[in-house]
């Protein structure tokens, strides 16, 4: 539920965004035709006209286009000539920017664009509003023809303030008329002083101790004042009145699209008809041409109405005589109905729609609905009724949608008759032709393949004796092999318990099932090939163990003591080729290797203790570090693996002499710590084993002293992803031998600072020490 609430919200608040992207794109599209029927000019020059005026007047292009649709007159008449668009941006007087307020006028025309009656249009004013304003209430007049006011619009004031001075007879003292003669805005900042000339409006008039009245002129007439009351006494600085004057001129905009209520029509005929429409049993209104200039219907007024009719925004019946057809239903104007109301005006044909969907406020919630309209002309008006089809229509689709969708049908079986009632998609599910009618509930099982039968003769008697719900699946025999289907099903009980109908569902779930097998059938592959991959493992582990066993204490050779680390890539799970030794030779000499296969697994440990027995014996047996090398770079381009490849280091010590002998196979170079620094050995000719059929392999000498140290690693140490090695050995050298007390770091600390816990590769290092008291 949680997640269906987000993704609704999230489809609200999407229709919200386009709906205000609809509404601004038709506020321009209005402005652009009142532009090219004011100048006779193209789109193009209408728009380019509009930009520019904008620009002008540092305006946003929205607050131009409500400026546009509240201020030009209409066409001029005859064959009096048009200006040109752009000349008519030159003639427009602009008022002083004001940039203290130029954001809230943003907001306030964007807000606009949603405003679809005069009442929206006081909230709008009184939320939007620069607070600079201080405004607490908004209050909207509308001139009628006898002259008195109507309060069309009202936000902040009470229920009953609003139907006290909800008619304002043509009296002299009313500052909303005032204003609308003299068509000045009114600026009433002393309640005592205003009292002697004008009636004050509230209940105490000094509950407002400040008020404003602004005519908003639509096109060349003056018909609605617009009050901001303020609770506090006190002038309305500059900018206040510069913001007022300016959010009026937008207001004009909006005013003159849903215009402005007249008065309806009087008399006793105007009563007959009325009375007529309170006893149709159908939404009607009784509908009066408006007409402009040109003589083409702009609008039309509402004369009588239909009880049961209520508009897009809530009001029904009543409310809406004299309101005008698109105030209240605006949509209508791209829709259908409008076209079909000035067709059947035009001639004697009425006109029927085709069925269409409306969203209707009832009882304060909004709610889709489907109509058909008729249209029939009625002497100069129109008569235009709806019909509101029933929901049963609807949801039976919506039923039949969500069987289709999920492969599903509903079923319901007499337990007293044994007759059923299946819906279309359980014929379809199942195979069966809809001519030889439902399966008994009780003959169900029959229609199983054998294997299934038993429990769902099980479940179909525990339903039908015992009233026990049933969620069974079961398999039936198709063409194409068995089709997996599952049947839900309750019992309802009569007033004794008894249970008489049986209702639920049957639906397809092949599809599911395959998945399922489908993914069960992976993971067992998966499994499988999981446990193959750690018996190999296992096995290569313990075989590394073997092969390559670990001293747990430093190891002495030749005076020399030697510690020794050896860190797989990932303890457990993997193992590699890196490897080592460290022996005393027969003549007293120490034997250092340290060696690195490529790859990890059983080649690599194959591999490793083929390299690692083969070199200790050579050496035992008197061959040169070089021959050795040649020999062992043979023995693997000959091996298993004939495209594997090794690095390798072969050092001989005599503590005799202290003369370190040393060759390589493209392994990288030993460290040498003395005397608080460190540097590497420069490295003799050597190409990396298994990489060539005649390699060339040469020595170098070093001369250990007292307190020296030898590192040999393998370059699981140095080497990083994405990073070349001089920096990995630079690394090393700052590590080994850091700056200041202290000395050369040991063994255990020097890998902590240098190994990282994820993505490294093997390690192997021997630490090899001469001891500061060894004699000379």
């Amino acid at each position: 539920m949680a997640a269906l609430t987000r993704v609704v919200a999230r489809q609200r608040a999407e229709m919200d965004r386009l709906q205000e992207l609809a509404a601004s794109s038709a506020v321009l599209e209005r402005a652009k035709g009142a532009v090219m029927a004011q100048f006779g000019c193209s789109p193009d020059d209408a728009l380019e006209a509009l930009r520019l005026r904008a620009k002008a007047a540092r305006r946003t292009l929205l607050e131009e286009c409500w400026i546009t649709l509240g201020s030009l007159a209409p066409p001029p008449a005859g064959g009096a000539p048009r200006p040109s668009a752009a000349a008519a941006v030159q003639d427009q007087p602009l008022p002083p920017p004001d940039e203290a307020g130029s954001a809230a006028l943003g907001r306030l025309a964007r807000a606009l664009v949603r405003v679809g009656t005069s009442q929206d249009l006081a909230r709008c004013l009184l939320d939007r509003l620069s607070p600079d304003v201080g405004a607490d209430a908004v209050m909207i007049y509308a001139r009628l023809p006898s002259g008195g006011l109507e309060l069309i619009g009202h936000a902040g004031v009470d229920d009953i303030l609003a139907r006290q001075w909800s008619r304002v007879p043509p009296l002299a003292g009313i500052a909303a008329l005032d204003a609308l003669a003299a068509g000045e805005a009114r600026w009433l900042e002393s309640p005592e002083a205003d009292s002697r000339r004008y009636l004050l409006i509230g209940d105490p008039p000094r509950r407002w101790g400040s008020r404003a009245w602004l005519p908003v002129a639509t096109g060349e007439t003056t018909e609605v004042a617009i009050g901001v009351l303020r609770r506090h006494e006190g002038p309305f600085t500059a900018g206040a009145r510069e913001h007022l004057l300016a959010a009026a001129r937008l207001c004009a905009g909006p005013l003159r699209t849903f215009g402005v209520r007249q008065e309806p029509g009087v008399g006793a005929a105007a009563d007959a008809v009325q009375t007529v429409f309170d006893r149709l049993p159908v939404a009607a209104v009784l509908l009066t041409p408006l007409r402009g200039a040109a003589g083409t219907v702009e609008d039309f007024r509402i004369e009588a109405v239909a009880a049961g009719t209520s508009d897009s925004f809530g009001r029904a019946g009543r409310e809406l005589l004299g309101l005008r057809f698109l105030e209240c239903w605006p949509a209508a104007a791209d829709e259908p109905l409008w076209q079909g109301c000035l067709k059947a005006l035009a001639g004697d044909e009425p006109y029927e729609s085709e069925p269409f969907a409306r969203q209707q406020v009832v009882a304060g919630v909004s709610e889709l609905a489907t109509y058909t309209a008729r249209v029939a002309r009625l002497g100069d008006g129109l008569v235009v009724s709806w019909i509101r089809h029933d929901a049963s229509d609807r949801q039976e689709q919506r039923l039949a949608d969500v069987q289709r969708l999920g492969n599903l049908g509903w079923a319901t079986w007499n337990l007293t008759t044994g007759e059923g009632n299946w819906s279309s998609q359980v014929y379809a599910i199942l195979g069966r032709d809809a001519a030889h009618g439902p399966v008994p509930l009780t003959q169900l099982p029959r229609i199983a393949v054998p294997e299934d039968v038993p429990a769902l003769a099980r479940a179909v008697g525990e339903l039908v004796r015992e009233g026990r719900p049933c969620d069974v699946p079961f398999r039936v025999a198709a063409g194409d092999g068995n089709r997996h289907l599952r049947v839900v099903a309750e019992a309802v009980a009569d007033a004794e318990g008894t249970p008489v109908e049986a209702h639920g569902f049957i639906q397809d779930v092949s599809a599911q099932r395959s998945a399922e097998l489908a993914l069960v059938a992976s993971e067992r592959a998966m499994l499988t090939q999981h446990g193959v991959l750690m018996a190999e493992r296992t096995v290569a582990s313990r075989l590394q163990d073997a092969l390559l066993p670990l001293p747990k204490q430093p190891v002495w050779l030749a005076g020399l003591r030697v510690d020794i680390a050896y860190l797989p890539a990932q303890s457990g799970l993997s193992v590699g080729g890196d490897w080592f030794s460290a022996i005393e030779l027969p003549d007293g000499d120490a034997l250092f290797v340290v060696g690195d296969v490529a790859g990890h697994g059983m080649d690599a440990v194959a591999a490793m203790a083929l390299l690692r027995f083969t070199a200790k014996g050579m050496v035992i047996t008197g061959s040169s570090l070089t021959g050795a090398l040649a020999r062992l770079n043979t023995l693997l381009l000959h091996s298993r693996d004939p495209h594997g490849t090794a690095t390798l280091v072969l050092a001989r010590y005599s503590p005799r002499a202290r003369r370190l002998v040393w060759a390589q196979a493209g392994h990288p170079p030993p460290l040498l710590l003395r005397g608080g620094e460190a540097r590497y050995l420069e490295r003799p000719r050597g190409i990396l084993l298994g990489a060539s059929d005649h390699p060339r392999y040469e020595e170098a000498e070093c001369r250990l002293t007292p307190g020296d140290r030898l590192v040999l690693y393998t370059d699981g140490l140095v080497e990083r992803p994405g990073e070349s090695i001089d920096r990995g050995l630079e690394r090393l050298a700052l590590a080994a031998a850091p700056p200041g007390p202290g000395g050369p770091a040991p063994l255990e600390r020097l890998l902590g600072l240098l190994l990282e816990p994820e993505g490294r590769d093997d390690v192997c290092v021997l630490d090899i020490q001469v001891p500061r008291d060894a004699g000379e």
